[in-house]
């Protein structure tokens, strides 16, 4: 679809907060824009000029200068296009130009240049501190084009854009006080990287707040009219909290959302400063008080200047409730950060970057630049102090890589690629060798050691952070395992054909395939290698001379008969069902007489049935009863993701499908998910398959399947 928003429209937008604006400029960029992108789509398949334009659109909705919206119109000529420098400055001005340059120097970096990471930062730096408007318009852009992340069919595309959105830019909204920026971009990237634990939490969010909607209006009205009866003039607005906020603090304090104060804070707008310590007061005078929950950012605002004052009470209806005290004028910088300053204002449409107390952090970067002898000392100074959520490392190529906190160099190589991690043989941290276990910081040069005779150790993972890492390991070590596996198991079976005079090849075994379960023959030499399938089995089912004659045995032991209402058995005889198929009514079944056991119950497709082949007298035809009525157990294998409440939502659906929990054993869990066993005790197949449904389509469920041997 064409974009709806015309030059006239970008005009109308500004024209309220900018009376004097000559439209002309306006217009001449936005057909500049339109001309130059001729003929280029974006992955949507809308004209590219369209992009351009939205972004002009968001920034003038955030009244900014005119200056900034042709910036935005013309953010991507230079670097799209075949327009110069040259050509902006001369149709338009220096200053446009210049802005134009400082955002392509940005798209640059963020492509991912072959100049050295410090190189990178400095420019970053450099484009910033010149004129912030540059960061302003490089924010939007990429707001914009996660807005529209989804256009993109490759799901890898989708995912590091969105992790790069995470590590850079969502940082760099919240230092320069553009929350509007950072929640957006946050939000949309924790859809792309976690969109079943964002659903998650979104439904939770809904249902608490949902349900504590009227008790929510109550803590307004009542926080609202004590403060008013003191004498205090103020609004009490409520504001959930974001999701992937939420999200961040479950991961980071393993809590789980129960309580209001965990989705929910609550802000009062004074008139001035010390009303906002007068309302403090108030409030911790009529209210208990949550010790170690006071901050005031107004004697010392965050490093974005950002100011208000936080505590949490013990309020109405006994909740905690997370209170922010701030004047209009710090709510404004709270929502718009450092883009208020470049608002349209009377008399004044230029600002020095340097006048402006926000940009003290920017300024402080600028001058150790300056100071630095080179910029691989400059960033060893700097340390990325903006991003300390996350470990931000580069390779020497300058490609920015980022771990979670506490990884590792072995960590890191993964991260670059699964072969790097897997050939891996030694790391030079920031020139220097180090071991792989090294835990990494903020701003390190990381260069990866490889070797093509290598192979990665077992042992690797006890000092692994990062799940990537911990997979690529151990599908490592498995298909290795495979493969010496294969090789014995091989060897083996030769050794023993050759007693016999019989030749083997690949191709003979094919039909012992689908008779042992093995995919390829590979497979089956690996099978025999772990010592799974005896090589006489093999070797009896290829020359049927070899198989010997089994007499029946008898059984004499009396066993406790299962609740089982099968047609077809002998009696007096124990029965069970096999604990390697646990067949359901409704399966097609078989017995089987065991010694020392009486009749075990199987699955017709059952594996172990292989062994008993060749004992037909062991066999019994037997089927379930149809009129019958009994619970039996079917035993699953469930992968769920580890959030909270994820073990409850499934503990409770199966009890809705009239399933019973008989018993669960937990397999392997990691910080993402949780592997575990689970019998459940049903009444016929297709009632376990309606609950399998059901799990399948629950939000927590990775995979759900019948557990098979």
């Amino acid at each position: 679809m064409i974009s709806a928003i015309t030059a006239e429209d970008l005009c109308r937008r500004i024209k309220p907060y900018y009376p004097q604006l000559d439209a002309d400029i306006i217009s001449r960029a936005y057909e500049f824009c339109k001309t130059s992108h001729e003929g280029q789509t974006r992955s949507s398949g809308e004209p590219y000029y369209t992009h351009p334009v939205e972004v002009a659109a968001i920034l003038a909705d955030m009244h900014l200068d005119p200056s900034t919206i042709v910036t935005a119109l013309l953010h991507d000529v230079v670097e799209d296009t075949g327009v110069t420098l040259e050509q902006i400055e001369d149709q338009f001005s220096l200053e446009i130009a210049n802005l134009v340059d400082g955002v392509t120097k940005l798209t640059q970096m963020e492509m991912q240049s072959d100049n050295k990471q410090a190189e990178n930062f400095r420019k970053l730096v450099m484009a910033m501190s010149n004129d912030i408007r540059v960061l302003l318009v490089k924010l939007a852009d990429r707001t914009h084009n996660m807005r529209t992340i989804f256009a993109i069919t490759k799901a890898e595309k989708r995912e590091r854009i969105a992790q790069e959105t995470l590590s850079i830019f969502a940082p760099l909204a919240e230092r320069i006080g553009l929350s509007s920026f950072q929640n957006e971009l946050e939000d949309i990237s924790f859809q792309v990287l976690h969109e079943k634990p964002r659903e998650s939490i979104q439904s939770r969010l809904e249902y608490l707040t949902a349900s504590a909607k009227d008790m929510i209006e109550q803590i307004k009205s009542e926080l609202q009219e004590h403060l008013a009866r003191c004498g205090v003039n103020c609004q009490v607005t409520g504001r959930t909290k974001t999701l992937y906020s939420i999200w961040r603090k479950t991961q980071s304090k393993k809590v789980d959302m129960e309580e209001l104060s965990d989705v929910m804070a609550f802000r009062i707008i004074v008139d001035d400063i010390p009303t906002c310590y007068q309302a403090l007061g108030l409030l911790h005078t009529h209210y208990q008080t949550v010790m170690g929950r006071f901050k005031d950012y107004i004697s010392t605002p965050k490093t974005n200047q950002y100011q208000s004052l936080h505590t949490t009470i013990i309020g109405p209806y006994k909740k905690k409730i997370e209170i922010q005290i701030r004047t209009e004028a710090m709510h404004r910088f709270a929502e718009d950060g450092v883009a208020a300053h470049w608002r349209y204002k009377t008399g004044k449409t230029q600002i020095n970057p340097s006048d402006i107390k926000g940009f003290n952090w920017l300024n402080d970067l600028r001058d150790m630049l300056n100071q630095a002898e080179t910029p691989e000392e400059f960033l060893e100074n700097t340390q990325l102090e903006m991003y300390r959520d996350q470990v931000f490392c580069f390779t020497p190529k300058g490609r920015l890589i980022a771990l979670p906190r506490n990884a590792t160099a072995i960590d890191f190589a993964y991260a670059v690629h699964s072969d790097i991690g897997n050939t891996c043989v030694g790391v030079r941290i920031n020139g220097k060798h180090r071991q792989l276990a090294t835990v990494l910081s903020n701003g390190d040069q990381v260069e990866i050691i490889t070797s093509s005779d290598a192979i990665p150790n077992a042992e690797w993972e006890d000092f692994m952070a990062t799940g990537r890492a911990r997979s690529a390991l151990r599908r490592f070590i498995r298909i290795k395992k495979e493969a010496e596996f294969s090789r014995l198991g091989r060897a083996l079976l030769e050794k023993d054909s050759r007693k016999h005079n019989l030749k083997l090849s690949d191709e003979m075994l094919e039909p012992c395939l689908i008779g042992f379960e093995a995919e390829t023959v590979q497979h089956l030499y690996a099978l025999v290698g772990e010592g799974t399938v005896n090589t006489m089995r093999i070797l009896q089912k290829l020359v049927p001379e070899l198989r010997p004659i089994i007499k029946p045995s008898k059984s004499t032991t009396k066993q406790q008969n299962v609740a089982l209402e099968i047609k077809g058995l002998v009696p007096g005889m124990a029965v069970h069902n096999g604990n390697c198929c646990y067949p359901l009514p409704g399966e097609r079944i078989v017995g089987i007489i065991t010694t020392g056991k009486g009749i075990t119950v199987h699955r017709v497709d059952c594996s172990v049935l292989e062994k008993f082949n060749n004992m037909p007298e062991l066999w019994l035809d037997i089927e379930w009863d149809k009129e019958g009525s009994a619970h039996v157990s079917g035993r699953l294998i469930v992968v769920l993701l580890n959030e909270p409440g994820s073990l409850a939502s499934i503990t409770m659906l199966i009890s809705q499908y009239d399933g019973n929990i008989s018993n669960i054993h937990l397999l392997e869990r990691s910080s993402d998910f949780f592997r575990f066993q689970l019998d459940v005790e049903v009444t016929h197949i297709k009632h376990l398959n309606a609950i399998l449904a059901a799990m399948r389509s629950n939000k927590f469920v990775e995979s759900v399947e019948r557990e098979k041997l």
